[in-house]
């Protein structure tokens, strides 16, 4: 492959761009991880993750992507052939229900439109109905990022309660977590999936479960198989720092540096900043007479923006028109919107100028292409990011 001047621009929805501190960070060597410096290490990472977890309950680190936190969440709280309720909100909340039969459970699809995020009400209809609470988990996603839909995760709370239903709250914040307000125990979450290379900036290779004393207890009378996704195998050992087997040191460095990046700018000012960088991102597309497919603006996803492309158009040939004359990546259509659906990731180590760029690409790119557009939707987020800036400091 030739030689290519400049960065490359990342911008798919995740793995996000892993900024040079946290490079070298996990730059250092391997250390013994029976000893007392690993231990430190260990300590510091977990505590860590319950500041951005907000939680005081048990949280456990694995060596894998987000797939194994999935399967470790439902393997450690139920037994085979146990009823799961899943809401159908694009495609890894699919992904996450295959998995789901695959391990011999029987998991429900509220069928959704891929415009949305989770409909408490039906939800709390569907609760209601089960008077002999054969469903013992609820599994949704919070934020989907084949459609960029934010589901409001309080609010499923309230319907679970409301229908005074038994079931546990499972959630999916994989690509949420370090980019948008999560809140493990204000939330009333039982299980939290997390994984490490999305807002936290890492690469890929760690998952997390938040877990909550209800869903501990159910891990007590669990009947799936489980070993290497055991919680009772992992809870002992990283209490004290340590884990039951070889762990993923160098990852565990890059993530006790994100966690110091994130606390430094502060939680509050991270969330404030991705929102800013997704609403100048919508100014654009709808400056460019480009349809979204989220439909109830309260769910924009501030992690990323999806991009429907105009009817006989193809997201893969405009997605290689951008690759190969921009050297920039944008998020491709995936399960229902494949070569219909491109998406903008912006999130991350991610800065005005940055988002700039990478709406430059894009509008010309559709150039390019020859998609049909209108002009000016780098003008349009540029002013959306100065009026912000401005309300800032005023």
């Amino acid at each position: 492959m030739p030689h290519t001047a400049g960065r490359h621009f990342l911008q798919i929805p995740g793995p996000s761009n892993v900024p040079d501190r946290i490079l070298r960070a996990i730059d250092r060597p391997t250390i013994d991880h029976r000893g007392p410096e690993f231990q430190q290490l260990g300590l510091e990472v977990v505590s860590g993750m319950k500041r951005i977890l907000n939680t005081a309950g048990a949280v456990v680190i694995y060596p894998s992507s987000g797939t194994g936190a999935w399967e470790a969440a439902l393997m450690n709280t139920l037994s085979p052939n146990d009823k799961v309720l899943m809401y159908e909100t694009g495609q890894f909340a699919t992904l996450w229900k295959n998995l789901a039969t695959r391990l011999g459970l029987q998991p429900e699809f509220i069928g959704g439109g891929w415009d949305g995020g989770v409909d408490a009400a039906a939800v709390e209809q569907r609760l209601r109905e089960d008077k002999a609470h054969a469903i013992k988990a609820l599994c949704v996603v919070h934020n989907e990022t084949s459609t960029a839909v934010t589901s409001n995760i309080a609010e499923v709370r309230k319907a679970i309660d409301r229908a005074k239903h038994p079931a546990l709250l499972m959630v999916d914040t994989i690509s949420g977590l370090g980019s948008i307000e999560y809140r493990h125990d204000d939330w009333g979450v039982d299980v939290t999936i997390a994984g490490s290379q999305k807002g936290l900036m890492l690469p890929p290779g760690l998952a997390f479960n938040a877990i909550s004393d209800k869903a501990l207890a159910a891990s007590k009378t669990a009947k799936m198989p489980r070993s290497y996704w055991s919680w009772e195998e992992m809870l002992g050992p990283i209490k004290n720092g340590y884990f039951p087997y070889t762990p993923a040191t160098n990852l565990l460095y890059g993530l006790r540096e994100a966690i110091a990046m994130l606390e430094e700018e502060g939680l509050d000012n991270v969330f404030r900043r991705h929102d800013r960088h997704a609403e100048a991102t919508r100014r654009a597309v709808m400056t460019w007479g480009l349809d979204m497919p989220c439909k109830n603006e309260t769910e924009y996803s501030s992690v990323l923006t999806a991009v429907r492309m105009p009817e006989g158009h193809s997201e893969i040939a405009f997605r290689k028109v951008v690759l190969d004359n921009f050297n920039m990546s944008l998020g491709s259509g995936l399960g229902k919107f494949t070569d219909k659906v491109f998406r903008i990731g912006h999130l991350g180590d991610f800065n005005d100028l940055t988002l700039m760029g990478a709406l430059a690409g894009v509008e010309m790119g559709l150039a390019l292409a020859k998609v049909p557009h209108h002009k000016g939707g780098v003008d349009a987020a540029m002013a959306s990011l100065t009026e912000n800036e401005i309300k800032s400091i005023t």
